[in-house]
């Protein structure tokens, strides 16, 4: 029975002897692997690889709030009012339509030459056009008009209410 005791004291030793390595490595910190320039490297790419993607993700964070805020706007503007004309209307009928394109055309027309032609115009339908264009177009229009026709003008469309 002696070989068997002696065993069992070396097993019982050994066990001893690991439990307090492991002990004692556990209270000492691991230290660091030396730092290889494969290492280095490789942190290095990890590093600007993550910096990138925080760079991309900012730009994205952007374009969607600025795609939000244009959402919003499209969206407040969908009632069809043009904003900057308050009584402007959305067209209804076939003759409004025509106004409305007739508008777009004098807008689109250098003002002096538009102006000409404008006055040969008759009166209510120069209202009905000019109700419909944009301001800065309309008072260019008027502008290169004769003092006679703009005064003309303006108090055909002081008098008319508003469509």
């Amino acid at each position: 029975m002696k070989p068997r005791s002696t065993l069992l004291m070396l097993l019982s030793a050994a066990a001893g002897v690991a439990v307090l390595a492991n002990a004692v490595s556990a209270a000492d910190p691991p230290r660091e692997a030396p730092q290889t320039r494969l290492g280095t490297s490789i942190r290095q790419d990890f590093a600007q690889r993550d910096q990138e993607a925080a760079r991309r993700k900012r730009e994205l964070d952007l374009r969607e709030q600025a795609a939000r805020a244009a959402e919003q706007r499209l969206q407040a503007n969908a009632g069809g009012q043009d904003q900057r004309r308050p009584g402007a209307t959305p067209p209804r009928d076939p003759d409004e339509e025509r106004f409305t394109e007739l508008a777009r055309i004098y807008q689109a027309m250098r003002p002096k030459p538009a102006a000409a032609v404008f006055e040969q115009l008759e009166m209510e339908v120069q209202v009905q056009v000019a109700r419909r264009m944009r301001d800065r177009s309309t008072a260019l229009i008027l502008a290169n008009m004769t003092p006679k026709g703009a005064a003309a003008l303006t108090m055909a469309m002081a008098r008319l209410p508003q469509t």
